[in-house]
């Protein structure tokens, strides 16, 4: 149950989540938090997070339809997973969409994941630091997950 929600939340197929949580057991630390961690990487999930789009799927949209830079260059992945310092900037072309300017009136209002920072006069936002468990606001159960691929 635990999985099917957290492959719902982040839109990721059975076949990329067994591929992340390969990567969480290989990392160092405890596996339920390195898997959320990398979930929350995702480059469709920072932009949900910044503000930029009003639903995850909507973020995964605009990032293949080109609408984003990361440190200058276009990304189109929306699995693409940023790193600690990675700035993420509105195409300057895309700025005046309505759904992204929307988004950003929205964010104002529900606020943005303390490790990230926007800018949203330039909409741009900066990936301050890879969050930790206690900054993940999500009601995921990562450690059910985990005994589950234990098995």
């Amino acid at each position: 149950r635990q999985k099917q929600k957290a492959k719902r939340i982040y839109g990721v197929f059975e076949k990329q989540f067994k591929r992340y949580f390969k990567n969480a057991e290989r990392q160092k630390g405890i596996t339920g938090e390195n898997l959320l961690r990398i979930l929350e990487t995702r480059l469709d999930n920072v932009v949900y997070r910044l503000g930029f789009a009003s639903s995850r799927n909507e973020a995964r949209q605009l990032v293949s339809h080109n609408h984003f830079f990361v440190n200058g260059k276009r990304v189109n992945i929306p699995s693409y997973l940023v790193k600690a310092g990675d700035v993420i900037q509105v195409r300057e072309r895309s700025q005046q969409m309505d759904r992204i300017r929307q988004a950003l009136e929205l964010v104002q209002q529900r606020g943005v994941a303390e490790w990230l920072n926007l800018d949203p006069e330039r909409k741009q936002g900066v990936v301050n630091a890879i969050p930790t468990r206690e900054q993940i606001s999500t009601t995921i159960q990562e450690q059910l997950i985990v005994e589950l691929y234990s098995k």
